[in-house]
Protein backbone atom coordinates (compact mmCIF):
# COMPACT_ATOMS: atom_id res chain seq x y z
CA UNK A 1 0.00 0.00 0.00
CA UNK A 2 1.39 3.23 -1.04
CA UNK A 3 1.67 5.85 2.15
CA UNK A 4 -0.77 8.28 0.74
CA UNK A 5 -2.90 6.10 -0.98
CA UNK A 6 -6.42 7.33 -0.19
CA UNK A 7 -8.89 5.24 2.12
CA UNK A 8 -12.01 5.63 3.90
CA UNK A 9 -10.23 5.68 7.24
CA UNK A 10 -7.91 8.25 6.42
CA UNK A 11 -10.83 10.31 4.96
CA UNK A 12 -12.83 9.90 7.84
CA UNK A 13 -9.44 11.00 10.58
CA UNK A 14 -9.28 13.93 8.04
CA UNK A 15 -12.80 15.14 8.34
CA UNK A 16 -11.93 14.31 12.87
CA UNK A 17 -9.65 17.03 12.63
CA UNK A 18 -11.03 19.00 10.61
CA UNK A 19 -14.18 18.99 13.15
CA UNK A 20 -11.94 19.36 16.40
CA UNK A 21 -9.80 21.99 15.17
CA UNK A 22 -12.45 24.94 14.62
CA UNK A 23 -12.78 26.99 17.59
CA UNK A 24 -16.92 27.14 17.06
CA UNK A 25 -17.31 23.09 17.78
CA UNK A 26 -15.87 23.53 21.19
CA UNK A 27 -18.17 26.68 21.56
CA UNK A 28 -21.07 25.23 20.09
CA UNK A 29 -20.94 21.43 21.85
CA UNK A 30 -20.32 23.31 25.11
CA UNK A 31 -23.10 25.98 24.83
CA UNK A 32 -25.84 23.11 23.61
CA UNK A 33 -24.83 21.07 27.15
CA UNK A 34 -24.39 23.77 29.53
CA UNK A 35 -27.62 25.39 27.93
CA UNK A 36 -29.12 21.80 28.35
CA UNK A 37 -27.77 20.89 32.13
CA UNK A 38 -28.11 24.75 33.31
CA UNK A 39 -31.70 24.84 32.53
CA UNK A 40 -32.61 21.25 33.78
CA UNK A 41 -30.81 22.41 37.26
CA UNK A 42 -33.09 25.85 37.31
CA UNK A 43 -36.45 24.23 36.49
CA UNK A 44 -35.37 21.52 39.39
CA UNK A 45 -34.46 24.46 41.67
CA UNK A 46 -37.85 26.29 40.88
CA UNK A 47 -40.31 23.67 40.79
CA UNK A 48 -43.17 23.58 43.33
CA UNK A 49 -45.63 20.72 43.64
CA UNK A 50 -49.15 22.16 42.46
CA UNK A 51 -47.42 25.04 40.21
CA UNK A 52 -48.78 23.89 36.95
CA UNK A 53 -46.47 22.25 35.35
CA UNK A 54 -47.35 18.35 37.23
CA UNK A 55 -48.60 17.62 33.89
CA UNK A 56 -45.74 17.61 32.21
CA UNK A 57 -43.63 14.35 31.37
CA UNK A 58 -40.62 14.40 33.82
CA UNK A 59 -38.29 14.11 30.95
CA UNK A 60 -39.36 17.33 28.92
CA UNK A 61 -39.52 19.51 31.22
CA UNK A 62 -36.10 18.32 33.11
CA UNK A 63 -34.58 18.19 29.40
CA UNK A 64 -36.25 21.50 28.05
CA UNK A 65 -33.29 23.29 27.62
CA UNK A 66 -33.11 20.74 24.59
CA UNK A 67 -35.13 22.99 22.66
CA UNK A 68 -32.25 25.76 22.41
CA UNK A 69 -29.37 23.12 22.23
CA UNK A 70 -31.42 21.71 18.91
CA UNK A 71 -30.70 25.05 17.35
CA UNK A 72 -26.54 24.48 18.27
CA UNK A 73 -26.22 21.39 17.44
CA UNK A 74 -28.08 22.30 14.26
CA UNK A 75 -26.20 25.28 13.31
CA UNK A 76 -22.54 23.47 14.03
CA UNK A 77 -23.95 20.45 11.41
CA UNK A 78 -24.62 23.14 8.83
CA UNK A 79 -21.39 24.65 9.42
CA UNK A 80 -19.46 21.10 8.80
CA UNK A 81 -20.61 21.44 5.15
CA UNK A 82 -21.45 25.05 4.37
CA UNK A 83 -18.89 26.45 6.21
CA UNK A 84 -16.41 24.81 4.29
CA UNK A 85 -18.08 26.30 1.17
CA UNK A 86 -17.95 30.11 2.69
CA UNK A 87 -14.85 29.69 3.42
CA UNK A 88 -13.56 27.49 -0.23
CA UNK A 89 -12.15 25.18 1.66
CA UNK A 90 -14.07 22.23 -0.35
CA UNK A 91 -12.20 22.87 -3.61
CA UNK A 92 -9.29 21.40 -1.40
CA UNK A 93 -11.25 18.46 0.37
CA UNK A 94 -12.72 17.28 -3.45
CA UNK A 95 -9.30 17.27 -5.27
CA UNK A 96 -8.15 15.11 -2.16
CA UNK A 97 -11.16 13.05 -2.47
CA UNK A 98 -12.48 13.13 -5.94
CA UNK A 99 -14.95 10.68 -5.75
CA UNK A 100 -16.87 13.21 -3.42
CA UNK A 101 -19.60 11.36 -1.68
CA UNK A 102 -16.59 10.03 0.70
CA UNK A 103 -16.32 12.94 2.22
CA UNK A 104 -20.04 13.76 2.84
CA UNK A 105 -20.51 10.31 4.56
CA UNK A 106 -17.22 11.04 6.74
CA UNK A 107 -18.82 14.39 7.68
CA UNK A 108 -22.01 12.80 8.89
CA UNK A 109 -20.37 9.74 10.65
CA UNK A 110 -17.99 11.82 12.59
CA UNK A 111 -20.68 13.98 13.48
CA UNK A 112 -22.93 11.91 14.14
CA UNK A 113 -20.89 10.20 16.64
CA UNK A 114 -19.86 13.49 18.47
CA UNK A 115 -23.25 14.26 18.75
CA UNK A 116 -24.91 11.13 20.00
CA UNK A 117 -22.11 10.74 22.42
CA UNK A 118 -22.42 14.60 23.98
CA UNK A 119 -26.33 14.40 23.95
CA UNK A 120 -26.28 11.22 25.95
CA UNK A 121 -23.55 12.40 28.35
CA UNK A 122 -25.58 15.48 29.08
CA UNK A 123 -29.11 13.37 29.20
CA UNK A 124 -27.71 11.04 31.73
CA UNK A 125 -25.73 13.87 33.58
CA UNK A 126 -28.50 16.21 33.76
CA UNK A 127 -31.67 14.10 34.83
CA UNK A 128 -29.71 12.62 38.06
CA UNK A 129 -28.46 15.97 39.01
CA UNK A 130 -32.00 17.70 38.32
CA UNK A 131 -33.66 14.90 40.21
CA UNK A 132 -31.98 16.45 43.26
CA UNK A 133 -33.84 19.36 43.71
CA UNK A 134 -37.34 17.49 41.80
CA UNK A 135 -36.75 14.71 44.65
CA UNK A 136 -40.01 15.15 47.11
CA UNK A 137 -42.43 16.91 44.53
CA UNK A 138 -44.79 15.02 42.30
CA UNK A 139 -41.76 15.18 39.75
CA UNK A 140 -39.82 13.09 40.96
CA UNK A 141 -38.19 10.26 39.73
CA UNK A 142 -35.57 8.02 38.67
CA UNK A 143 -33.30 6.30 35.86
CA UNK A 144 -35.48 2.53 36.66
CA UNK A 145 -38.74 4.48 36.27
CA UNK A 146 -40.60 2.83 33.44
CA UNK A 147 -39.42 5.13 30.47
CA UNK A 148 -37.09 7.64 31.84
CA UNK A 149 -34.36 5.64 30.63
CA UNK A 150 -35.60 5.18 26.63
CA UNK A 151 -36.52 8.72 26.74
CA UNK A 152 -33.18 10.04 27.23
CA UNK A 153 -31.73 8.06 25.11
CA UNK A 154 -34.13 8.72 22.52
CA UNK A 155 -33.69 12.65 22.77
CA UNK A 156 -30.08 11.90 21.81
CA UNK A 157 -30.85 10.18 19.14
CA UNK A 158 -33.42 12.63 17.83
CA UNK A 159 -31.20 15.19 18.25
CA UNK A 160 -27.95 13.65 16.22
CA UNK A 161 -30.58 13.23 13.42
CA UNK A 162 -31.70 16.48 13.81
CA UNK A 163 -28.09 17.42 13.16
CA UNK A 164 -27.56 15.28 10.86
CA UNK A 165 -31.02 17.38 8.88
CA UNK A 166 -29.12 20.05 9.42
CA UNK A 167 -25.73 18.78 7.81
CA UNK A 168 -27.50 17.81 4.88
CA UNK A 169 -29.55 20.92 4.18
CA UNK A 170 -25.63 23.01 4.84
CA UNK A 171 -24.47 20.55 1.78
CA UNK A 172 -27.57 21.39 -0.27
CA UNK A 173 -27.95 24.95 0.34
CA UNK A 174 -24.13 25.57 0.28
CA UNK A 175 -24.88 28.88 2.30
CA UNK A 176 -24.39 28.95 6.31
CA UNK A 177 -27.48 31.65 6.42
CA UNK A 178 -29.46 30.20 4.13
CA UNK A 179 -29.14 26.82 5.30
CA UNK A 180 -29.61 27.90 8.89
CA UNK A 181 -33.05 29.74 7.33
CA UNK A 182 -34.11 26.53 5.37
CA UNK A 183 -34.17 24.85 9.01
CA UNK A 184 -35.57 26.83 11.46
CA UNK A 185 -38.12 27.78 8.76
CA UNK A 186 -38.90 24.32 7.13
CA UNK A 187 -38.50 21.88 10.47
CA UNK A 188 -39.32 24.63 13.53
CA UNK A 189 -41.94 27.37 11.55
CA UNK A 190 -43.69 25.32 8.86
CA UNK A 191 -45.03 22.59 10.91
CA UNK A 192 -46.78 25.09 13.17
CA UNK A 193 -48.05 27.17 10.83
CA UNK A 194 -49.14 23.43 8.89
CA UNK A 195 -51.20 22.71 11.94
CA UNK A 196 -53.34 25.15 12.12
CA UNK A 197 -54.99 23.88 8.68
CA UNK A 198 -57.68 21.95 9.55
CA UNK A 199 -57.46 18.50 7.97
CA UNK A 200 -56.98 15.31 9.74
CA UNK A 201 -54.90 13.67 7.41
CA UNK A 202 -52.34 17.23 8.26
CA UNK A 203 -52.62 16.16 11.76
CA UNK A 204 -51.74 12.58 11.54
CA UNK A 205 -48.45 13.76 8.78
CA UNK A 206 -47.62 16.14 11.80
CA UNK A 207 -46.38 13.27 14.20
CA UNK A 208 -43.57 12.25 11.68
CA UNK A 209 -42.43 15.53 10.98
CA UNK A 210 -38.40 16.03 12.41
CA UNK A 211 -39.12 18.10 15.35
CA UNK A 212 -42.58 16.55 16.81
CA UNK A 213 -40.77 13.17 16.27
CA UNK A 214 -37.79 14.44 18.84
CA UNK A 215 -40.74 15.48 21.55
CA UNK A 216 -42.09 12.09 21.11
CA UNK A 217 -38.95 10.63 21.79
CA UNK A 218 -38.06 12.75 24.85
CA UNK A 219 -41.12 11.78 26.62
CA UNK A 220 -41.09 8.90 28.92
CA UNK A 221 -45.07 8.65 29.12
CA UNK A 222 -47.27 7.54 25.85
CA UNK A 223 -48.05 11.21 23.77
CA UNK A 224 -51.57 10.98 23.13
CA UNK A 225 -52.08 11.30 19.21
CA UNK A 226 -48.55 11.65 18.49
CA UNK A 227 -46.44 8.64 16.91
CA UNK A 228 -44.69 5.96 19.27
CA UNK A 229 -41.31 6.19 20.38
CA UNK A 230 -40.05 3.15 17.47
CA UNK A 231 -42.20 5.39 14.40
CA UNK A 232 -40.65 8.70 15.59
CA UNK A 233 -37.19 7.00 15.19
CA UNK A 234 -38.10 5.76 12.02
CA UNK A 235 -39.72 8.96 10.75
CA UNK A 236 -36.11 11.13 11.58
CA UNK A 237 -34.05 8.57 10.37
CA UNK A 238 -35.68 8.41 7.32
CA UNK A 239 -35.41 12.40 6.90
CA UNK A 240 -32.26 12.56 7.89
CA UNK A 241 -31.61 9.64 5.27
CA UNK A 242 -33.36 11.47 2.39
CA UNK A 243 -31.73 14.72 3.35
CA UNK A 244 -28.12 13.32 2.94
CA UNK A 245 -29.28 11.66 -0.22
CA UNK A 246 -30.39 14.20 -1.88
CA UNK A 247 -27.03 16.22 -0.60
CA UNK A 248 -24.98 13.29 -2.47
CA UNK A 249 -26.87 13.93 -5.38
CA UNK A 250 -26.44 17.02 -5.84
CA UNK A 251 -22.72 16.96 -4.46
CA UNK A 252 -22.06 14.38 -7.73
CA UNK A 253 -23.65 16.53 -9.92
CA UNK A 254 -22.85 20.31 -9.59
CA UNK A 255 -19.28 21.80 -9.66
CA UNK A 256 -17.77 23.33 -6.57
Amino acid sequence: MSTYELTPTRVLRSEWHKLWTLRSTWITLMSAGLLTFGIGLLMGATYETGGGDGDVDVVVLTLIGVQFAQIAFAVLGILVTAGEYSTGMIRASMTTVPRRLPVLWSKAAVFGAVTLAVTLVTAFVTFPVAQLFFAGTDQEASLGDPGVARALVGSSAGLTLLGLIALGLGALVRSVPGAIGAFIGGLMVLPEVIAMLPYEFVADALKYFPTKALETLMSAEAVPGAASPGGALTALALWAAATLAAAGVVLKRRDV
